[in-house]
């Protein structure tokens, strides 16, 4: 069964990741960790955003500095969806294809897609479903701001770019509340995986 794992910025994926992958031994992909490798020298991706944006982007080991690259990128909105149609579609044939490699090593395993952009890239396609791991705005407002030291003005504008909540639950068919303490999470993981027949 391969599960997707989405949810607005400082919902606490990563909090569901680790009860999933620690308490009941599912395999995690992660979006981002792909967007790593689909980057790193030698890779078809990486050849592709060197051309369209120049050695200039690279460190003195010829490794793509990404924050450089988020400079550029991020100041002008047509180069960021230049960026995103290189390196989108070459995380999503990561996926897939370590999806594939998953089921042929270990059919039993329960594997877990976690991405921020899960649903606006239709990765719902290859999950047999998609779980919107949910806590308030107040909430995450708090934890972007004291946990990553994020301005007021910086949270807005990344709720401003992710979908609302009822978009999540619109498309989600189950949802995580992860707004108290995570033994409550945890029990909830538990109910749903052993609803699907999955909880050891």
């Amino acid at each position: 069964m391969v599960i997707g794992v989405t949810g607005g910025v400082g919902c606490g994926k990563s909090a569901v990741l680790k009860i999933l992958n620690e308490k009941f031994g599912c395999y995690i992909i992660e979006s981002d960790k792909a967007g790593h490798l689909v980057m790193q020298n030698g890779m078809k991706a990486y050849g592709q955003i060197v051309r369209e944006f120049g050695e200039d982007i690279l460190d003195s080991e010829r490794k793509i500095d990404r924050a450089k690259l988020a400079g550029i990128v991020f100041a002008d909105r047509e180069k960021l969806e230049k960026l995103n149609r290189i390196v989108h579609p070459a995380v999503r044939k990561c996926i897939v294809n370590e999806i594939a490699r998953m089921k042929e090593e270990d059919a039993g395993t329960v594997i877990v897609v976690e991405s921020a952009l899960l649903l606006e890239e239709h990765y719902e396609q290859f999950c047999d479903e998609v779980w919107y791991v949910y806590a308030p705005e107040e909430v995450r407002r708090k934890r972007l701001m004291q946990d990553r030291g994020y301005s007021e003005e910086k949270v807005e504008q990344i709720f401003a770019s992710q979908l609302s909540e009822e978009e999540f639950r619109c498309h989600c068919k189950v949802v995580i509340d992860n707004s108290a303490d995570l033994g409550d999470t945890y029990r909830q993981i538990d109910e749903r995986l052993k609803e699907a027949g999955l909880s050891r």
